[in-house]
């Protein structure tokens, strides 16, 4: 089925692109999806989790964060308490238009905002990470060496994954005052992470932090050679998806 496209009004007030892939049938269940960081909803990997997930009955929501893919907004001015925020208003979306979600998915930044905001949707009865860091703070590593100029002049257009971003001081300042390891403790949903040993961009210590710290029922789930976006092998996403729903079904209603 083609994917239903979606605007809906994030954290900051931009109106936010998202879109939902449905499967034929009423889904089972839906799933919020929330991506990596400067990436967006329309990653191949993310089209062929979604298919796979329609494949098995679940319909996902997935959207742009403010300032990235095609929603509105001005990415300079967000930080890892907006993308929370962004999530917390696509649940509530859903929960007005469609039906809440019962399962969320956060890839990479978006697994450890994932991790923040579950606790705070009640409906939700699942929760997975995707290659996702133990706390906002290791995002900075990305831009390690624009620190320096962006703690001195309060902010720096940075180069990631081959693209100019600016990135101001707050952004730092707040990537650096998250307690994602106290979310983590305190979610107390059904938790599947999912990691690559090999991941160069989030060591898989990361992986090994987030499951110690989850209280049960949790799960672990390694995605051997995959890379940190699921990009050099396109089976890696189908894995993923078909994983995740074997893995939720347990905690959906029949």
């Amino acid at each position: 089925m083609p994917a239903t496209k979606i605007t809906f009004k994030g954290a900051l007030g931009a109106e936010l692109a998202a879109k939902l892939d449905a499967p034929e049938e009423k889904p089972r269940a839906y799933a919020l999806f929330a991506h990596c960081f400067t990436c967006g909803k329309d990653l191949n990997a993310i089209n062929r989790i979604a298919k796979a997930l329609n494949d098995d009955g679940i319909a996902l929501f997935r959207f742009d964060f403010t300032g990235l893919g095609r929603s509105n907004g001005d990415f300079a001015n967000t930080n890892f308490s907006s993308n929370v925020a962004d999530l917390l208003a696509a649940a509530e979306y859903m929960r007005q238009e469609l039906e809440a979600p019962s399962i969320m998915v956060g890839h990479s930044l978006g697994g450890a905002a994932t991790l923040v905001a579950a606790g705070q949707v009640p409906e939700v009865k699942a929760v997975a990470t995707i290659a996702a860091p133990f706390d906002s703070e290791n995002v900075l590593k990305q831009f390690s060496e624009d620190l320096h100029s962006i703690e001195k002049n309060g902010e720096a257009t940075v180069s990631l994954a081959g693209r100019p971003f600016k990135i101001k001081h707050q952004f730092v300042e707040d990537a650096r005052a998250q307690n994602v390891e106290t979310a983590i403790r305190g979610l107390r949903k059904p938790l599947l992470v999912m990691h690559s040993p090999v991941d160069e961009t989030v060591s898989v210590d990361h992986a090994r932090r987030i499951f110690e710290t989850a209280k049960h029922p949790k799960s672990y789930v390694s995605l051997d050679l995959a890379d940190h976006l699921l990009m050099q092998r396109p089976h890696d996403g189908i894995y993923v998806a078909r994983v995740l729903s074997a893995w939720a079904s347990q905690y959906l209603d029949s």
